[in-house]
């Protein structure tokens, strides 16, 4: 074929290339569709499959495998309580704040179920950070605790300085969390757990692409099986993962 031919070929389907796709790029760049998608806290829609086999997969950051980070904080016993403290066992990772009007009393509600679950398991504990430490004090923490029936002497309700908690949340363990006018009790965050296991590496199930999920829906509970928006409740299979992990 002439070279003539070939390159007005070439720009041609160049050309269609650009018309159909890349308005559609700037689309979703501008929605930030791209940057949500891709973070590492993304949960997928569907729920991986009823059994894990094997090992659970451990989190992978610049090619190390993630690790809690050092933390202190004090809990609703004014006791104090570092990342040390947990080692041994398996444990649930969350962050709320005790006046959160929207999904936190039902992040709180199955994670007693955990409790109860695990309750003669003395190789399972919880930590919860309060991302409104300068209200969340170990009194109001105790209160929390009490009304909800936390029993569990490994389930700790921690607060501090607040600028180490959102570092904690937003790099060490990558779960959202931010102050925000526009959030339903002035403050955002995901709705997420993250398990940890005896030697304090993340963990987690593959989904159905083999990938780890990451993290664990935490707002949606056995009972009702999935939200609004169809998302499908992960407490059932975190169960399985946390006894294949106290089995290890």
């Amino acid at each position: 074929m002439n070279k003539k031919y070939t390159y007005v070929w070439i720009s041609l389907v160049v050309l269609v290339f650009g018309i159909i796709f890349i308005p559609k790029i700037i689309d979703r760049v501008k929605g930030g569709s791209i940057v949500q998608n891709d973070r590492m806290n993304a949960v997928p829609n569907s729920t991986p499959s009823a059994e894990t086999k094997g090992t659970l997969a451990y989190i992978m950051f610049d090619g190390e495998k993630r690790k809690v980070p050092s933390f202190e904080f004090i809990d609703q016993d004014s006791t104090l309580i570092s990342d040390r403290d947990f080692l041994g066992k398996v444990y649930v990772v969350e962050f709320f704040f005790t006046r959160c009007p929207s999904i936190c009393p039902l992040m709180t509600k199955n994670l007693v179920a955990l409790q109860n679950e695990f309750a003669d398991d003395e190789d399972f504990g919880i930590a919860s950070f309060s991302i409104t430490p300068e209200f969340d004090t170990p009194s109001i923490l105790r209160e929390y605790a009490q009304k909800y029936g936390i029993e569990d002497t490994d389930w700790h309700l921690m607060t501090g300085n607040r600028e180490q908690i959102y570092e904690l949340a937003n790099i060490g363990f990558n779960i959202y969390a931010a102050e925000s006018d526009e959030a339903p009790g002035g403050f955002e965050h995901s709705g997420l757990f993250a398990l940890v296991d005896k030697e304090g590496y993340m963990r987690s199930r593959a989904d159905s692409y083999g990938n780890p999920i990451v993290y664990y829906r935490g707002a949606i509970s056995e009972a009702k099986g999935e939200n609004e928006q169809g998302e499908k409740e992960q407490i059932s299979i975190l169960k399985r993962d946390i006894k294949n992990l106290l089995e290890e």
